[in-house]
This record gives C-alpha cells, sequence and structure tokens, in this order.
C-alpha cells in the first residue's frame, strides 16, 4: 500500500473539515428552527418587536442560569 504524501493528508483533513462546518452550520439551523417554534406559543404581542429581539439578545449573552435568575427574581405583572 503506498503511503500517503503529506500534501494528499492535507487535502483529505481540508475537505473533512469543510463537510463539518458545514454539518455544524445544518445542524446549528435546524436548532434555531426548532426554538423558532416555540414562539407563535407565546404572548409576545406586549413587546415591540426591538423590544423583544433586545430581550432575547440580552438573555442569550447573560446565559441561561444568569437570565433565568433575573427574571425570576422580579415581581410578575398582573395578568
Amino acid at each position: 500500500m503506498p503511503k500517503i504524501t503529506e500534501r494528499d493528508r492535507l487535502a483529505d483533513l481540508e475537505q473533512r473539515q469543510r463537510k463539518i462546518i458545514q454539518e455544524i452550520e445544518e445542524t446549528r439551523k435546524a436548532v434555531r428552527g426548532k426554538y423558532a417554534a416555540i414562539v407563535p406559543e407565546l404572548e409576545v404581542e406586549a413587546f415591540t418587536e426591538r423590544e423583544f429581539r433586545e430581550l432575547i439578545s440580552l438573555a442569550i449573552k447573560a446565559g441561561p442560569a444568569a437570565a433565568l435568575g433575573a427574571l425570576k427574581a422580579r415581581p410578575h405583572r398582573p395578568s
């Protein structure tokens, strides 16, 4: 069996890397799609689009534990 050259090995690794990057992006889109499917079930009408976007963005930046802790500590608004 012929020994694989470093150039061939590098080309193979780069091809596998491109495939993995593509799989990551496809999986990321699928996960985001599942989360987006939750939104129609929520009462978001009280928010402007800008407020909703900022709320989600800040929650993501803070991380799940910090965001949930901060929101749970706040008093609930009357229904």
